[in-house]
């Protein structure tokens, strides 16, 4: 066994996983006797928190001579926890992860709690690093890192004390990443950050990721397709929808951070968006891109929320027009501010996330409907299984990983399309 790396969460956190795996064999970790097993946590919800602390646990069970190594933003906001696990040799913070000299400074066994767990202040921390990848291990896609950490304070939010302040990595650096990956053989990459359309607010002339999209399709014009990872659209910049109507190198799919879709939820929230703001943006970029697809996060049972602020919520779905839905039922994160307001019943959270995920099932499979018969380029993930260009699951006989081909949709089964290269007689 060498350096195994378990990811948790979202998929900046997946990107700099193969950063990890790389600064951690270079710190010789792949040379020790037993290997090593790094968790690269999440701390998005409690029951995220949780599956980390059971992987951990199973790690050590399985390997019980490697030395287990808990870092990401559940180490950053709890240190503390898996400091005391019996099982873990070494907590890492954000910053740290993503060192060689972290891992070689790992300790020798039999330490106290305290001496394993190196966590410095991530709110110190001033820029993100561009960190260079070859490859995204076991994916046909490749993620690039453009920016870090949140300026918001969102009342149910823990990961801007996981990730620090907002900062961004300079365009340039952005742009040779993209093209070593295209040179590669990768022919999607995804934009991801932690705030992604704060992107270019700490740099000189404050660039916005719209312009940032721009200039990579204009840099790297053997990049077929660029797809961004979730974004906030009340953040979204003219040239960001100049881009979505003219580029069509970029994807026609969106993932909003919604969280909910009423006007007192938001504000207790302290989001930044009503919920007119939502319909308008949706409405205004399908009207740029009409084949543009929309997913969605929305959190179920917020404190406070009555039955009619639910109501607006689930209405939500349809007025935007959402068809991947992501729903969380709410979930009280020590130290924010939304786990000392009155509590929905937990039984109520868990019903209308339910009532929630059979609107966004409902929509979903519309979708699935409303595509059968048109022609879609596809690009494949692995064998039997690609993602259309509004990223909707597909079934295809044909095709090697990371080639995109084009093909007619024939039906679905009610999860994915299926397609073929044969267009029906």
């Amino acid at each position: 066994m060498a350096v195994d790396v378990l990811t948790f969460g979202c998929r900046l956190n997946a990107y700099e996983s193969e950063v990890i795996k790389r600064e951690a064999d270079a710190a010789g970790l792949s040379a020790l006797q037993g290997g090593a097993v790094i968790v690269n946590t999440c701390a998005v919800t409690a029951e995220a928190v949780r599956q980390a602390r059971q992987a951990i646990r199973k790690a050590r069970r399985e390997h019980p001579e490697a030395r287990i190594i808990v870092t990401g933003c559940a180490a950053q906001t709890e240190p503390g926890t898996f400091g005391a696990m019996d099982e873990v040799d070494l907590v890492l913070g954000n910053e740290e992860k993503l060192k060689a000299n972290s891992y070689r400074a790992l300790p020798d066994f039999g330490i106290n709690r305290f001496e394993k767990v190196r966590v410095n202040d991530i709110m110190e921390v001033r820029e993100t690093a561009s960190h260079m990848v070859d490859a995204i291990e076991g994916r046909a896609r490749a993620f690039v890192q453009v920016q870090n950490g949140c300026d918001h304070r969102c009342t149910f939010c823990i990961i801007p004390y996981g990730r620090g302040n907002s900062r961004s990595v300079p365009m340039g650096a952005v742009v040779d990443q993209v093209r070593r990956l295209v040179e590669n053989g990768y022919a999607e990459v995804v934009l991801t950050g932690v705030d992604l359309t704060s992107y270019g607010a700490d740099l000189p002339g404050t660039p916005k990721l719209g312009r940032l999209v721009r200039t990579i399709l204009r840099q790297v014009p053997e990049l077929r397709r660029l797809r961004l990872s979730s974004i906030d659209s009340i953040e979204a910049d003219a040239d960001l929808m100049a881009a979505l109507a003219e580029e069509e190198r970029l994807m026609p799919h969106l993932h909003l951070s919604l969280q909910a879709g009423d006007d007192m939820v938001l504000k207790r929230m302290k989001r930044r968006h009503l919920r007119a703001d939502s319909i308008r943006f949706c409405e205004e970029v399908r009207r740029l891109r009409p084949d543009v697809v929309f997913g969605a996060d929305i959190i179920a049972g917020f404190p406070t929320e009555t039955e009619e602020m639910f109501e607006n919520s689930l209405r939500i779905v349809e007025e935007c027009g959402l068809t991947h839905l992501h729903v969380f039922p709410f979930s009280p994160r020590e130290g924010t501010p939304a786990a000392r307001m009155p509590q929905v019943a937990r039984d109520m959270v868990k019903e209308r996330a339910a009532r929630l995920r059979a609107a966004g099932d409902a929509a979903y499979q519309r979708h699935l409907v409303s595509l059968g018969g048109t022609r879609q380029r596809i690009l494949i993930e692995r064998d039997g299984l690609g993602r259309t260009e509004g990223f909707t699951l597909a079934a295809i006989e044909t095709g090697r990983p990371g080639e995109i081909v084009e093909a007619f949709v024939t039906g679905h089964d009610g999860e994915r399309l299926t397609a073929t290269i044969r267009e029906a007689a």
